[in-house]
Order: structure tokens, then sequence, then C-alpha cells
């Protein structure tokens, strides 16, 4: 090799890192135990919640009814089943009522009514063995569990004549929070062993395999102290630490790959430790940091919008990426400087090879070999894939493009809603009560609209009223009105108070189906002498509708714009970022398409333990594109950046796309199924959509990696050919000042006439084999 083509001596960022292993190390070790103290407790500090918009005309009429009618707004239900006797039975009323009067007394329980007080028909079940008593208990979602998990065992199961289940909202979230926490822990019980064996599988060295396990825990422990002090301020989902678990895991597991691989491709080639360190850090490092980068815009996106849940993804997710990023490019190769060679020690696969001789078709040996991401028989593989892809370009370019849009096209079909407690199990108390009123009471107290009326006109956002109370014949005449709507079942009240009121309006129909949800824009479109507000489930679902297509088209803005940005400045082209946008949200359509054919239509519900809803909740296709297409661009950028370097080296555009995918097609696809276990292990939770989102993103990693990346970048790349690197002037100018690509910039070196090569497969190209070319080009 010249001495053009050695690289630099070590220095900068290299020299930081890897100046004090030792020290480094033990600093990250004593932070990585503080981040334990300080993350403890965090899942008792967040919320269930967070699918509404705070500052939509629902949640205005919710808090405002929460405030001054709590019987409106009922979030304990208690059902009381007779048995054989009916609920009108002497016994059995006298024991509802009793119940009914203990529960008005508890502490931090208000608005206590049932059907033994009221008489209300939507209180009885139809069959008149079943009643409801309806209650709101105070406070945030912190403190209603407290009240719950004190008051609950006092009025759970039989009681004299009757027997009590406990359910209602208060329930529903309750169950969710704690279910949710026990599925996390099992979920890391599966996929941790499970990723440690693929991870040896993968490096073959158990010393090697530790690394990334070791690097995800760092980010894990980390975020989960982040997201601690955030809910001192803010509202977090506890969602999210599903996200802190597969990503965590799944990035640092990415990125240790990537690095741990380079620097033992290094160590193969001959380099020093620290020689080996430098240049992993100054070309793998610097992809990785650009990785990170691309996640990390791409989960930022979540923050312009109001729903908590969303930006609760954003908090976790920025946190996580950089956590896990930083973990890799400072405490990564502080441990390959201190282990060297050592990093191929323990090679649990030797017992496989016995009797076999080792060897790469470079004549590399022990680490390079073994490594399973890309060199020997397996890079082979992937350059003849590459070969047969590029040679049959506009075939594999048009079939897989029209793969995936047809695995796509039952999104066409999608339905919203908003979550509820068939989430649940279908044997979880909460939702147990639930489908009991469904299917057997005439209407859902927690089920219909409420329209909140307020005298004074400009009073929404003042928390007060002030003017003389509307008179009665006002009411009477509205009331008339909205009963009148097509889609109106009953209409209750008004219920007074001062100078607001307001009306409980039963539609026709499911609670959140079409009707409902016309309903809600008919109702806000009834003129009134007094300022209105209409909230309830359906109400919720068109603002948080409302509200995610007004910030919809930012979000994708500053996602596409800051991509293109990042790949540009990785590149230097102006296609390739465009290129990577589109194929990227390529990849997405097998997911989106598989989420509603399964979870919306109900498909394999039988065999994944799930109960359809009909809908999908509103913000999961937000979250779910954000999260996919972070890692989509992590993959793309692994590949781009190998393509990339080795361009620069040769300026040969068909051998660099066969090389890229030579020495990352096996890695990037080590990483995709090692995600996609992590994924699935959160995939088994009995919680509905945090199963659509581990099965989901399991699918969509799995086919970028095995499809997109295999096949449709290669087969666009050969049909866009060397145009597929133009820039202007101006713009090729500021990428040669500002730009960063994989290893050292150089000049591209003209490429001599290939020459016959006997050690090629017959039948294969003169040039297929990536390093053959490359020891000739730089020859």
């Amino acid at each position: 090799m010249s001495e053009v083509n050695s690289p630099p001596p070590v220095g900068g960022w290299t020299r930081f890192v890897t100046a004090r292993p030792r020290l480094s190390l033990l600093a990250a070790l004593v932070l990585t135990a503080l981040a334990v103290f300080a993350g403890s407790g965090v899942a008792d500090r967040m919320g269930s919640g967070g699918w509404q918009d705070p500052s939509a005309e629902s949640t205005y009429a919710k808090e405002a009814l929460e405030r001054e009618f709590p019987a409106s707004q009922p979030n304990l239900l208690l059902l009381v089943d007779s048995g054989r006797a009916t609920v009108d039975a002497p016994a059995v009323a006298a024991e509802g009522r009793r119940l009914s009067e203990r529960l008005a007394a508890e502490e931090g329980v208000t608005g206590v009514g049932s059907y033994w007080q009221t008489g209300s028909p939507a209180l009885r079940a139809e069959d008149g063995r079943q009643a409801l008593i309806a209650a709101r208990v105070e406070g945030d979602e912190k403190t209603s569990a407290q009240v719950l998990e004190r008051i609950a065992p006092h009025y759970r199961g039989a009681r004299g004549p009757v027997e009590v289940s406990v359910g209602g909202p208060i329930g529903v979230q309750h169950e969710m929070t704690t279910i949710i926490q026990e599925d996390l822990l099992r979920a890391e019980m599966i996929a941790l062993p499970v990723t440690l064996v693929l991870l040896v599988m993968v490096f073959g060295s158990a010393i090697a395999a530790l690394l990334p396990l070791g690097v995800g825990i760092v980010a894990i422990l980390g975020t989960n102290a982040v997201l601690r002090g955030i809910t001192e301020f803010a509202d977090v989902s506890v969602f999210a630490q599903n996200l802190t678990t597969a990503l965590g895991l799944g990035l640092a597991i990415d990125y240790a790959l990537f690095i741990v691989r380079r620097f033992r491709e290094e160590l193969a080639a001959g380099a020093e430790v620290r020689e080996a360190v430098g240049i992993t850090l100054r070309t793998a490092g610097r992809t990785v940091l650009f990785s990170a980068l691309t996640v990390a815009v791409s989960l930022a996106a979540m923050m312009v919008f109001p729903q908590y849940f969303l930006r609760s993804f954003a908090y976790a997710g920025i946190a996580v990426v950089l956590l896990a990023a930083g973990a890799a490019l400072i405490l990564l190769p502080a441990a390959l400087m201190l282990l060297g060679h050592r990093v191929n020690a323990l090679d649990l696969r030797r017992l496989l090879r016995r009797g076999r001789t080792k060897s790469t078709p470079t004549g590399e040996t022990g680490a390079n070999e073994s490594g399973g991401t890309g060199s020997g028989e397996a890079g082979a593989g992937w350059t003849r894939l590459a070969g047969l892809v590029m040679r049959r370009a506009p075939l594999f370019a048009f079939a897989t493009v029209a793969g995936l849009v047809l695995l796509g096209l039952p999104f066409l079909g999608v339905k919203f809603g908003t979550p509820d407690d068939r989430q649940l199990p279908s044997t979880a108390e909460s939702h147990v009560v639930q489908q009991q009123i469904r299917d057997g009471f005439p209407g859902s107290p927690a089920g219909g609209l409420e329209v909140y009326a307020e005298a004074t006109p400009g009073a929404r956002g003042a928390g007060s009223t002030g003017a003389a109370a509307t008179p009665a014949a006002a009411y009477a005449e509205y009331r008339g009105r909205i009963a009148a709507l097509p889609g109106v079942l009953r209409v209750d009240g008004p219920v007074t108070s001062g100078s607001s009121a307001y009306f409980t309006v039963q539609p026709k129909g499911e609670a959140v189906g079409e009707g409902a949800q016309q309903l809600v824009h008919d109702l806000r479109a009834v003129p009134a002498p007094f300022e209105t507000s209409v909230t309830g489930r359906a109400a919720v679902l068109e603002d948080s509708k409302a509200a995610i297509a007004d910030r919809l088209p930012l979000a994708l803005g500053i996602i596409v714009v800051v991509t293109l940005l990042l790949v540009f400045l990785l590149t230097g082209s102006v296609l390739i970022p465009i290129q990577a946008v589109v194929l990227n949200a390529l990849s997405l359509t097998a997911m989106f398409g598989a989420v509603v054919w399964v979870f919306q239509d109900g498909n394999l519900s039988g065999l994944l333990s799930f109960t359809s809803t009909g809908d999908i909740e509103t913000t999961l296709p937000v979250l779910m594109f954000c999260i996919a297409f972070g890692l989509s661009m992590d993959y793309g950028v692994f590949l781009l950046s190998r393509i990339k370097e080795e361009y620069d080296h040769t300026g040969d555009h068909e051998h660099a796309v066969r090389f890229g995918l030579q020495r990352t097609g096996g890695l990037i696809t080590a990483a995709a199924v090692i995600l996609a276990v992590v994924m699935v292990g959160i995939g088994t939770s009995r919680v509905t959509n945090t199963k659509m989102l581990g099965l989901g993103i399991a699918l969509a990693v799995l086919m970028d990696a095995m499809v997109v990346r295999s096949l449709l970048v290669p087969s666009v790349m050969k049909l866009m050919g060397a145009s597929t690197w133009w820039a202007p002037g101006p713009l090729r100018r500021f990428h040669e000042r500002f730009g960063l690509s994989e290893g050292e910039m150089s000049q591209p070196v003209p490429r001599p006439d290939p020459e016959p090569d006997p050690a090629l497969d017959p039948g294969s190209e003169p040039d297929s084999d990536p390093d053959a070319v490359r020891d000739r080009v730089k020859a």
C-alpha cells in the first residue's frame, strides 16, 4: 500500500477516548450505578394516558365537568351482580345502598351515584341481574391509583347477597400500568439471553458478544434516570419504558456490532491496537454518529405533537439514542483498548469448526472470518447476490416496489379510535366489567357525549363563570335542538350548578363509531345562547385526529429536511438523500398494512391473544412511523457509508455498491434479526398497543434489512449509475469543506481494466469480488 493511502497518525478524538481507558470505564461504572439509583421507581411516576390534546375543546370541557360536576365524569365503576335474584330484590337493594353510602364516605371519592339511589335505567342491566355504582376518584393518575389500591380490596368479591367487581377508566389505567411493568420484565428476561446467543453466533467470541450488551445496559439505565428527571416537570407515558428497552438494546447492538466488526477487521489486517481503534473511530465511529443523529431526529419530530403519549417517546428515544451512541463512541473504544486481540477470546463456536481449516477468500483469519457479518463465505454470498440484483436491476426494482406497495394496501382502510379496556387481556377484571356493561346495559355511563354549557361567552380558558344563571327555558330549547339530531339516541339533563350546566347525549351505535364522530360535529354546530363545549370519547378522538393532522406536515418536514441534510453531508450526493428517504418510506408499507390487517381487522387475533376493537389508536401510526423510519435510516447509513468509502477509494460505482453490500449485508441482517428479537419480546405484551408496536417494528426492520437493503437499494443504485453521486458545483464545494464521510476523503482512483480472476466463481463477473478489485486498484 502506498504512503498516500496509509492512515494518518492517531490523535484528536481517538487520543481523548483512549488516553485513560481504565479511568473511563471506572467513571462509566460509577455513573451507571448512580443512574440505577436515580431511575428507581420511574414507572410509578408515569401515566397510562396522554392520547388527548391538552388544548382541545374536549379537554377543556372534561376538566370543567370534573371540577364542577364530578358525578358527570365517573372513573370508578362497581359492577354489582345479584346472581339469580334481581337487583330490585330487598336484600340486594339494601346491600347496594349500603355499598354506595360506604363508598361515598371514602376519602378521595366524590360524585357517587348508583341505580338504587337514582333509579337511572342506564345503571341497570337489561336482564335485571346487574347494576352499577359509579363514582369519581379525585386527583391525578398517581393519586387516584393510590386511592384505588387502598379501597378496592374492601369492595371486590362476595358482599352478602351480591358479587362485586371493580372497573371503570381508573381500573383500566391501573391494570394497564401494572401489566406493562410485568410484561416489560418478562420481555427483558426473554430478549437478553436470546440476544446474547445471537451475538455469540455473529461474533463467535463470547467476549465480543458481551460488549454490545454492556453498551445497551448503560443506555437503558441512563435513560430511566433521564425519564425520572423529566417526570418532575412533565407527564411521561408508561409505554415509553418499552421503547427505552427496545431501542437501548437494539441501537447499542447496532452501533457496537459496527464498531467491533471494523476493529476486528483492522486487527486482522495487521494494525496495532491503538491504530485499529483510531481507524475504527474515523470510519465506523463517524457512521455511528450520523446514524444516531438521523434516528434522534426522527424521534424528536414527535415533540411537535401536543399529546404527551407521543412526546414521551421523544423524551425516551432521544435520551436512549444519544446514550447508546455516547457509550459506543467513548466506553466501547476504551474497552477495545484494554482487550486488544483478546476481543476474539472464548470462541464458543470452535467445537462446531473442529477439524475444519478456517480461512477467508482474502486469506484473513481470526476476527475477520469469525465475525460472520460480511467476510469469508458469507461475504462471497452477498457479493453474488449484489451481482445478480444489479444484472437484473429493472426486474428487482419493479418487483420489490410492487410487492411493498401491495403489502401496504390494507392501510388504505384504516379506521382510527381511542384506546379502551379491550387493550387489556380478556381476563383482566376491568376488561370483564366493561365488556359486561357493553353487552348487558342500555348505555355506558362513561361512553356518551357530554355538552358543557356556561352562561358567560368567552369564559373558556378562564376557569370560572360569573354571569347570572341561564333561564331554564333556554336550556329546554337547546335540549330540544340536540335531541332532534339524527345520531342521538337519548338526551339526559340539564344538570345545573350556578350559571353552568351539562347535558349527557347517548349516540346511536358505538361510543366512538363513525356515527358518534359525526354527532360531535353536529353538536358543536348547534346554535345556543350560551357557550358550549363537547367532550366524551368520540370528541377526544376527533380532537386528537385534528391535532395530529395539523402537526403532521411539520413533523414530516423536520424528518425529511434534516435527513436529506445529514445524508448529503455523509455522501456529498444530491440524489442519494432523496433515494434514502423514498426507499425508507417504502420499507414501512408492510408494517402499516399488517397493522390494519391483523390488529384492526382481527386476523390472527386468536393466535396473538388480543381483542380487536375494529380500529387503530390515532397516535400509534405516527409513533411507529417515527421509530421505524429512524431505524431504517440507521441501516441505510451503515450501507451508504461503506459504499461511499469504497467509491472514494476506487471511483468505481458498481464495484462500490457490491463492496458495500458484501461488507455490511451480513452485519445489517444480523443487527436487524437481533433487534427484531428484542421487539418481538416487547410484542409478547398482553396490552394490545404494546403488542402492535413490538411486532410491527420487528416486521419493519426485517423488511428493511432483508428486502430494501438487499434488493431495492442495489437495484436502484445500478439504475441510477454514476449519476448517483452527482451534486452541483456549489454543493460539492460545500461538502468538501463541511461534509463528513466514513474513511478519509481522497480523490477517486482511476479503475484499471478488469482482468479475469480464476479465484472467482465460474460464470461470475470478473470484478464481482470487491476485495480483489480494491487490491488491484490500490496497487
